[in-house]
């Protein structure tokens, strides 16, 4: 029997907007609204709001909270200061990447962390075993909501009453608004700016329809997908996973190792460290019409009799470029900027070329 989707909270809100749903990590989500390119149009040209409380949220309480969270983190979160937040890794014993999350720190004694939907449980166990009653999983008492764009600054300030020139990058803050209390994030996953909102549902309804009103789209999560594809933001369970480590997929820059902190995975995420790594993950961007998809295979044109050289981790179509971008684990000697290869897209070899990360990057 096939196991019963999660219901957003505001479900019958998407409904109104007129989602179309999918499942995904458990959840039945909205695919798209309006349609794919116009809502990732609409994030990189105005602003959107995305319903992403299907990601993993725990609250941390205590006095020593941090030094706790740091034992199961490869970055120096206890060194946050109360207002930031910073990005972070979970990681095997064998440095593996288990999950991405990001760390806030609301205050000294009071955190939030955000899990990936589908690592959500295990992360929250993860968390558990080292900080116990200190943790309370507020996933599913709460909604979250993305608010994206060039136009999110002026969103927020029409909706919240928030000024985000006050809220500094990766920033955190805390607001009462129409009898609820919204935790805003100066943080997302498009590549553009804006923030994220947790609060609990019946606030979370009326942020949603005081965005919509204020002229911010519904964006779903197939327009989320390109969006952070063009950003070269790696998602867990295909560029990032068990199976690679920080440094060969460019997160090297998450690894704390200067605070001398014993953490899971530290030992082995040394090693790697101080060796070159054999595989780089890699922006590729194709030369000709077709649309990359995960798995594809990628091929060496001057060695092409030797097979796959890679697999794409992430593909699809750019709607802001207009052209095919993807991403795969090249082998170091091929993976240097400029390099041509080829994206096998069902039996034709389409050329490509290694780009630097990212694809697209924001007007200023």
């Amino acid at each position: 029997m096939a196991e019963r989707l999660r219901i957003l909270p505001l479900r019958e809100a998407h409904r109104a907007a007129g989602a179309r749903f999918a499942p995904f990590a458990g959840w039945d989500m909205p695919l798209q609204y309006a349609g794919i390119i116009e809502e990732h149009r609409a994030v990189r040209e105005r602003a959107g709001v995305f319903d992403v409380s299907h990601m993993g949220r725990v609250e941390l309480r205590g006095a020593d909270v941090g030094a706790r969270l740091r034992s199961i983190t490869t970055a120096n979160v206890a060194s946050l200061e109360p207002g930031k937040s910073r990005y972070s890794l979970y990681c095997t014993e064998q440095g593996g990447i288990a999950d991405d999350i990001i760390a806030y720190r609301l205050e000294a004694d009071r955190w939030l962390i955000v899990h990936n939907a589908d690592n959500a449980a295990a992360d929250a166990e993860r968390v558990r075993t080292v900080l116990g009653d200190a943790m309370t999983d507020i996933g599913l008492e709460t909604v979250m909501l993305a608010v994206q764009g060039p136009e999110a600054a002026e969103a927020l300030r029409a909706t919240l009453g928030l000024d985000l020139e006050s809220v500094p990058r990766h920033g955190c803050v805390e607001l009462d608004w129409r009898g609820g209390r919204v935790f805003f994030g100066r943080t997302g996953y498009t590549g553009e700016d804006g923030g994220e909102c947790v609060t609990d549902p019946a606030t979370g309804r009326l942020l949603w329809d005081a965005l919509l009103e204020a002229g911010v789209a519904p964006i779903g999560l197939g327009a989320r997908d390109t969006l952070r594809l063009e950003a070269a933001l790696p998602l867990h369970g295909h560029d990032i996973s068990p199976a690679t480590n920080p440094y060969e997929a460019g997160l090297g820059w998450a690894v704390g190792l200067k605070d001398g902190a014993d953490f899971t995975g530290r030992e082995a995420l040394v090693a790697l460290s101080e060796r070159p790594q054999r595989r780089r993950l890699s922006c590729l961007r194709l030369l000709d019409r077709g649309v990359p998809r995960a798995d594809y295979p990628v091929v060496d044109p001057s060695h092409s009799e030797a097979g796959a050289i890679a697999v794409l981790t992430s593909g699809a179509f750019s709607p802001s470029l207009e052209v095919g971008i993807s991403m795969a684990y090249l082998p170091a000697l091929l993976s240097d900027v400029g390099t041509h290869l080829a994206v096998d897209i069902r039996g034709r070899a389409i050329p490509a070329q290694v780009v630097a990360r990212p694809f697209y990057q924001r007007r200023s």
